[in-house]
């Protein structure tokens, strides 16, 4: 979808720091764009967010967790992305469907194909025009954030489950070269962030 921009990669990796800097650019720069993330961005989609990353839900099923996120999706797109989009903003997300291929279909072993099925009808037509790749390997990332988030339930996992996840971001940018953009991530916080505006100048998603 023409103006829908995603900003993907590995916990630790910065995502959420260079969302926030980029934020400060086109606020700065007087840009038409909206920033969100997920899971969460509207009310009822930060519900369930708290319930999916709250670490006491250590029962919950994988099966569970890919419906809360395709869930939390619909709702984010029904009130935030669609209407933005509508109204010929660009609206710039702090991750996407993207992670729930390789979470939950990839890291969680529910496979790829059947929890793309289940977001073809979370997302409907509206797939991301680009998505921006932070690349930087599980070791570096969360030798970089300093080890796991104990509150946080996706983070109690073990080295194997993140390498699924990286690998499959890896299969995913395979298999749409034309979508995903990487970003080397491994400078300074400054340098990645360069690259990023950079990149999206170049594609005229900013000025």
């Amino acid at each position: 979808m023409k103006g829908f921009i995603t900003i993907e990669g590995c916990d630790g990796v910065g995502k959420t720091y260079q969302t926030a800097k980029l934020k400060e650019y086109c606020e700065k720069t007087n840009q038409n764009v909206v920033f969100t993330r997920e899971p969460g961005g509207s009310k009822v989609a930060e519900k369930i967010r708290n319930i999916i990353l709250d670490s006491e839900n250590d029962t919950m099923c994988d099966k569970c967790e890919a419906f809360l996120y395709a869930s939390a999706r619909i709702q984010h797109l029904n009130d935030i992305v669609i209407p933005a989009l509508k109204e010929g903003k660009t609206v710039i997300c702090d991750r996407f469907v993207d992670s729930s291929y390789v979470y939950q279909g990839l890291g969680r072993g529910l496979g790829y194909e059947d929890v793309k099925a289940l977001n073809d009808i979370a997302v409907g037509e509206y797939m991301p025009e680009y998505t921006f790749f932070l690349e930087l390997t599980p070791e570096l990332a969360f030798e970089r954030k300093g080890g796991n988030d104990v509150k946080d339930r996706l983070e109690i996992c073990d080295k194997d489950f993140y390498k699924k996840v990286y690998d499959g971001y890896h299969m995913l940018i395979d298999s749409y070269p034309e979508r995903f953009v990487v970003i080397d991530a491994k400078g300074s916080k400054t340098e990645t962030h360069e690259k990023i505006v950079s990149e999206m100048k170049k594609r005229g998603i900013i000025k």
